[in-house]
């Protein structure tokens, strides 16, 4: 009878454990999507009222040099800048894909921590001299 009310104690500690990290995932989840839409509204606003003013400037230097002979250089000049600064944003957003911290990373870690816990006590269990008898 003790070793069933054992056993139902560990799997009951298990089970437990089990939701405990199931929920802290669907509140990173949760979290993790709530963050992505609000980055995503704010990237799109931005990347409209950039374009925006990128046309509107490069319209504005086309008109201030289109009666001078350095018209087509001024244009080519503005493509050069932006070419710049869109490989310049490609490589930073690489870099945060690449570099940055993964989802879940809580979650994960958590997971670590309960694996490392089950292997300690497995290996207390393993060198116990009065359960060496009993295998």
């Amino acid at each position: 009878m003790g070793l069933r009310k054992s056993v139902f104690g560990v799997a009951s500690g298990l089970v437990g454990l089990l939701r405990t990290r199931l929920e802290l995932l669907a509140l990173e989840a949760a979290d993790e999507k709530a963050r992505l839409l609000k980055l995503l509204g704010m990237a799109f606003a931005a990347l409209l009222f950039l374009t925006l003013a990128v046309l509107v400037f490069t319209v504005s230097i086309a008109v201030a040099f289109w009666p001078t002979e350095n018209r087509y250089l001024a244009l080519g000049l503005l493509a050069g800048l932006y070419a710049v600064l869109g490989v310049g944003l490609l490589v930073a957003v690489r870099q945060a894909l690449l570099y940055g911290p993964p989802p879940f990373s809580a979650t994960l870690e958590e997971l670590g921590r309960d694996a490392e816990l089950l292997e300690r006590v497995r290996d207390a269990h393993d060198e116990d001299p009065r359960r060496r008898g009993e295998d």
